[in-house]
């Protein structure tokens, strides 16, 4: 271990979602746990989550004009090339300035103008991957990046084996130790400790067809006893609270957003949630059964590669985006009545999970700080 007094200075660059955002400061606060003396700058996009998710957790953000190529023809794509100069322009002068000893890209807008000025003036660069599928601003940026460390094994498909390194995805320390919290999280949400909890997850914003299956399916789950604590997302709360007060069922607490994960977590029994990045690393911390409903509109289809990952080695169930409507209920009353089954997939989630992963991610940035 180096000095835990030198003042290294680290450029921390991405965003765009909480599945960069989150493992980025995870990041930060491990260097800055080892090197308290270290400045740590933060790089992302103007007017994404992280202007605002950065500041909240304590550190600096720079932010730059980049934005991303829409799939179909917009005006936006007209204006990428020079939003692309102006940021490229401006990250060099960021690097010029600030003196990095080493540049970690978390992946996101940002991460692309940063590493790629960074590479260029010969800056050891790290590249975070947090998917089971790379995409294609990593793979090019891999090509020149001193370390890569990734979240899952066989990553030497799309990365240089010789610079990989298996740390698995940071995540938020509240979710590392569930042990004796379910009472609390039982009472904090107001469930009943008789009763099996079924957790959904679907991001911030939700996920409208979880919500769809979970509407569908929620008399059902109420009248074989069981209770549901569902995080509905920004854009479908009212709608579902709606639905579930006319309903007159009294064991679904639908939620907009749970800020209290930790809780939430140790009061399930079982989880439903979309295979991002983050949620598979977190829920393989939680080692809770989880049935994954991969998101169909994300790049390359990846949240299915991360979820397969999973069920290919018996750690979790997969229900197709197409298919949960008609098939959640079957799925989970099934799984519930089966201890058994709730066993092996809680044991084998468990034993894929990477808790050190900041940690591990910290040593390999050790080796790249002169």
């Amino acid at each position: 271990m180096k000095n835990s007094t030198e003042t290294y200075r680290i450029i921390i660059s991405g965003g765009g979602t909480g599945g960069h955002i989150y493992p980025a400061i995870a990041i930060a606060k491990a260097w800055n746990e080892s090197y308290p003396e270290s400045e740590v700058l933060f790089v992302g996009a103007e007017n994404k989550m992280e202007m605002q998710k950065v500041p909240e957790a304590g550190y600096p953000i720079e932010g730059l004009p980049i934005a991303g190529l829409q799939r179909r023809f917009t005006l936006e794509n007209l204006s990428f090339p020079f939003k692309l100069l102006d940021s490229l322009q401006k990250a060099r002068k960021l690097i010029k300035n600030f003196k990095p000893h080493l540049i970690v890209g978390v992946g996101g807008y940002a991460s692309g103008p940063v590493l790629f000025a960074a590479q260029a003036k010969g800056i050891p660069t790290l590249i975070q991957e947090q998917n089971s599928y790379a995409g294609l601003t990593n793979k090019l940026l891999a090509k020149k990046a001193t370390a890569i460390c990734v979240a899952y094994p066989e990553m030497d498909r799309y990365f240089p084996a010789g610079k990989i390194h298996y740390t698995g995805n940071p995540v938020r320390k509240d979710i590392l130790s569930l042990e004796g919290k379910k009472e609390k999280g039982l009472q904090h949400f107001g469930l009943n400790p008789a009763k099996p909890v079924i957790l959904s997850i679907g991001g911030s914003l939700g996920a409208r067809t979880i919500n769809d299956a979970l509407l569908a399916s929620m008399a059902s789950f109420e009248a074989n006893g069981y209770q549901v604590l569902w995080q509905t997302g920004t854009y479908y709360y009212g709608n579902v609270v709606k639905k579930v007060t006319d309903s007159g069922l009294n064991s679904i607490f639908p939620k907009e957003f749970i800020k209290e994960m930790d809780l939430a977590y140790a009061a399930a029994d079982m989880v439903i949630s979309r295979s991002g990045a983050l949620s598979v690393s977190e829920l393989s911390l939680v080692g809770k059964p989880v049935i994954f409903i991969p998101s169909p509109n994300v790049a390359e289809d990846h949240q299915t590669k991360n979820a397969m990952a999973f069920v290919s080695q018996g750690a979790a169930l997969l229900l197709k985006d197409s298919e949960a409507v008609q098939n959640l209920e079957p799925m989970v009353h099934s799984l519930l009545q089966n201890p058994e089954k709730q066993q092996a997939l809680s044991q084998g989630i468990k034993l894929l999970s990477k808790p050190n992963a900041a940690k591990e991610i910290v040593h390999v940035m050790e080796t790249l700080v002169q």
